[in-house]
């Protein structure tokens, strides 16, 4: 059958020894009928898969459809793992939400190498190219999706992208397979509902080879925006820093065409969902061109764009650690908060810090450096640290994500920026491993 061998060759094509196979299996058709296939193919060729649900709770069915997964995966000997997620929905929407936990729920079953398969068919690609193209995106969004991509350490693998949802039923029909179907994809208040209820079989009527065209476009799309990426790519290399700061002075240099395709380029590398022109405008003219004496900030889907010492930063909304502190003792670690890494005070013969001079009064590490002042071992006097971290050229928004270990009411040191000189010596080591 065509539709196996399709499904077949996209698995021989990226299927590496040794690592498995994860089906993203919702029930519905398109991965009712690859839940059947990799049954199929694994046993054939002794692969290791295993099979996904991702329960979402938003259906008064949503049980019974992973029930019924389980019956299946149990006929045909494969794995299931049921994984249930609750929806962060603020400031968007179900879809988005839901798509976002599913994503991250399969992550957690993937290792390096594995291929994650997923049910998208060439309906799906036609619905997201007219999606695109009624955003107004330009070639990046008109790419759709891609027959394979990057996920984690593993690949997404769509087997079915090229193949119909009219071809794919009528498989499992001659197959007298079940699935379940999720009335929302009725609800026709979601857009992609609309166009596969109302403009897709008009389109598919009307152009019967419509989805080999869109496809064909989606790919032209997607090697001019490659092309793009490696025309750019040493640009982006001289721009950026090992901080993943961008050099404003080298955009500057750039016409406006190339800085913008660079600017995405950078936030596509850092994860962020891409801005709007609008925004994309903003960023340059008001945090990169802003009067030398501001500290301005754009604030993004996915964080806060912010410039310093003549950079641009994209910044993450953190947790306040104003209030958080630890204590610290001699050969112990003290776990930091909110991904920061470890500190640890280790007896090292060969250390900058004295043992006898920590042991005045007990230790701690802190975040907030309101009020503080210390000495340098390498200045000539004291400071507050609000300066000193300006002289060590700390952005303003890590100043108080950096760790200060105190001896009683005294700065020992801040972070792996300095030591303060009564605490100098020789059998103590500071180490921050920050992960």
């Amino acid at each position: 059958m065509k539709l196996k061998s399709t499904f077949y060759a996209a698995i021989d094509q990226y299927y590496q020894p040794n690592t498995r196979i994860v089906l993203g299996l919702s029930g519905g058709l398109d991965s009712r009928v690859m839940l059947e296939l990799l049954a199929q193919y694994a046993q054939q060729y002794r692969v290791d898969c295993l099979a996904v649900h991702v329960h979402h709770g938003l259906s008064d069915n949503a049980d019974q459809w992973a029930e019924q997964c389980q019956h299946w995966c149990q006929s045909l000997n494969v794995q299931l793992v049921v994984e249930k997620v609750s929806l962060d929905i603020e400031g968007r929407s179900i879809e988005e939400s839901a798509r976002e936990a599913r994503y991250n729920a399969l992550r957690k079953y993937l290792s390096s190498g594995d291929l994650l398969l997923t049910g998208q068919h060439a309906d799906d690609q036609l619905e997201t190219f007219l999606l695109a193209l009624k955003r107004g995106s330009g070639p990046k969004g008109l790419s759709s999706m891609a027959a394979v991509m990057p996920f984690a350490s593993a690949q997404i693998v769509r087997p079915l992208l090229s193949v119909t949802r009219q071809e794919i039923e009528e498989f499992a029909q001659s197959l007298d397979l079940e699935w379940v179907e999720d009335e929302s994809n009725q609800d026709q208040r979601f857009e992609r509902n609309f166009i596969r209820h109302n403009l897709t079989p008009n389109m598919r009527e009307r152009w019967p080879h419509i989805h080999q065209s869109v496809r064909r476009s989606a790919e032209l799309c997607a090697e001019q925006e490659q092309l793009l990426d490696e025309l750019m790519a040493e640009k982006l290399s001289a721009a950026l820093h090992s901080d993943s700061s961008l050099e404003i002075a080298t955009l500057a240099e750039m016409s406006e065409l190339a800085r913008t395709r660079l600017l995405r380029m950078w936030l596509g590398s850092l994860g962020l969902r891409m801005p709007s022109r609008i925004q994309l405008d903003k960023l340059w003219q008001e945090v990169a061109q802003a009067q030398q004496d501001a500290n301005p900030q754009l604030t993004l889907a996915d964080g806060q764009i912010r410039r310093f010492a003549h950079k641009l930063y994209v910044v993450q909304a953190w947790q306040s650690l104003e209030q958080w502190q630890c204590s610290l003792q001699l050969e112990q670690v003290c776990e930091l908060p909110d991904e920061l890494g470890q500190l640890a005070l280790v007896s090292s013969p060969n250390g900058k810090l004295s043992l006898k001079a920590l042991a005045q009064a007990p230790l701690q590490v802190i975040f907030n450096p309101e009020g503080l002042s210390a000495h340098p071992a390498e200045r000539g006097h004291s400071r507050k640290l609000k300066k000193l971290f300006q002289e060590y050229g700390v952005p303003s928004w890590l100043r108080r994500r950096t760790p200060i270990v105190m001896c009683g009411e005294r700065v020992v040191a801040v972070g792996d920026l300095f030591i303060d000189r009564h605490f100098i010596g020789q059998d103590c080591e500071l180490i921050w491993d920050k992960l």
